[in-house]
């Protein structure tokens, strides 16, 4: 993807490439495009960009939404751990 490339160029020797320094790139980039902008984005993606695109979305909500449930799953097991 162009819009990956050029931000890894732009960035290659200025950062480590850790999980934060990623978070920042792209919440900075991100911080400027409105909803058109992304969809241009989306339409100038292969298939292959759009399927992992949506799979890497899908997953991480996934994530999400069972780490909702295990952390209420904990939570409720903590209180009734104190009533007994």
């Amino acid at each position: 993807m162009k819009l990956i490339d050029e931000l890894f160029e732009m960035y290659r020797d200025k950062l480590s490439g850790d999980e934060e320094d990623l978070d920042m790139i792209t919440f900075a980039v991100l911080e400027g495009y409105n909803h058109d902008d992304l969809i241009e984005i989306v339409k100038e993606m292969n298939e292959y960009e759009l399927q992992y695109f949506i799979r890497l979305y899908m997953m991480e909500t996934l994530k999400g939404k069972f780490a909702q449930i295990e952390g209420r799953k904990e939570d409720g097991a903590s209180y009734f751990r104190h009533l007994h």
